[in-house]
């Protein structure tokens, strides 16, 4: 067995380092979490319990955690389904070149290079000048989409870039309408990439901060709330909280990765069984 280079060792301590700089402030939130009763925000730890995650979902005398969280998922499903509908729906509008197609496309991508706080602070100043109240269900939902819709939309031009487009004609040579040829060939094929578009969505506008600071309005989302936290917080509940919301997001894309993995197989099956038939 030949032996490793040296470079092998030197890239792989390096890759070590990349780890612990990535997971390393989560899995030290994680234990801080833990802390005992009398433990404070840092190391050492004073014992082992579960007291702050039971903190946690009693009355904290500052800040609104669930109500927080509840508005921070809302606005994560909302971001999320008008995500899917319009990348999608601007997908199939980019299969034909059209007169301005270029610049339409650039336009929307473009706010991925504005400074964050920016969009924000537009996005306020527009609501502000029309008259209209800042919340984060209108301007807090209308800054997000700025953030999620070009990641959407440049994955669904990818995915129809290499669309097989015979699988729409042999269904329009068997009778099939255009919306039959959409929702029984063309959203069944791409399906996994909608799923993917959905988590994009999802989890970027669940923990966005920079664009909802300015749009949200009176109500904070979760982002604010911590942020919020940070200076008037003084015991490991924070921790808790962050822990928490980790989960919670590890949960999300679980559960979206469960259901790609499911319509995988549901697919090769189908496909076994119609080779079974012929």
């Amino acid at each position: 067995m030949d032996r490793r280079p040296r470079s092998f060792y030197v890239l792989s301590g390096f890759f070590g380092l990349f780890l612990l700089f990535l997971y390393g402030p989560t899995l030290t939130i994680g234990i801080l979490s833990f802390q005992g009763e009398t433990g404070g925000l840092t190391f050492p730890m004073r014992g082992t319990s579960l007291n702050w995650f039971r903190e946690l979902f009693e009355q904290q005398a500052v800040g609104d955690i669930w109500g927080s969280f509840r508005r921070s998922l809302a606005l994560g499903l909302m971001v999320m389904v008008t995500t899917v509908v319009v990348s999608v729906s601007a997908g199939l509008a980019f299969r034909k070149r059209f007169a301005g197609s270029a610049v339409l496309f650039y336009l929307a991508i473009t706010s991925l290079v504005i400074p964050s706080i920016l969009v924000s602070l537009g996005v306020g100043l527009i609501f502000n000048q029309l008259g209209f109240k800042i919340h984060w269900a209108t301007s807090g939902f209308g800054s997000q989409l700025t953030w999620t819709l070009p990641f959407g939309l440049l994955i669904m031009f990818a995915v129809f870039n290499r669309f097989d487009k015979s699988f729409e004609e042999a269904a329009r040579d068997q009778g099939a309408s255009a919306v039959q040829t959409l929702r029984h060939v063309v959203l069944p094929i791409i399906a996994p990439s909608l799923i993917g578009v959905a988590l994009f969505g999802f989890t970027l506008s669940y923990d966005e901060f920079a664009r909802t600071l300015l749009t949200a309005g009176s109500y904070n989302t979760l982002p604010l709330e911590i942020f919020g936290m940070t200076t008037n917080v003084t015991t490991p509940v924070i921790y808790a909280l962050g822990t928490f919301t980790t989960l919670f997001s590890l949960g999300i894309i679980g559960a979206f990765l469960i259901i790609v993995w499911a319509m995988g197989k549901r697919r090769s099956r189908g496909g076994s069984d119609a080779g079974k038939a012929m």
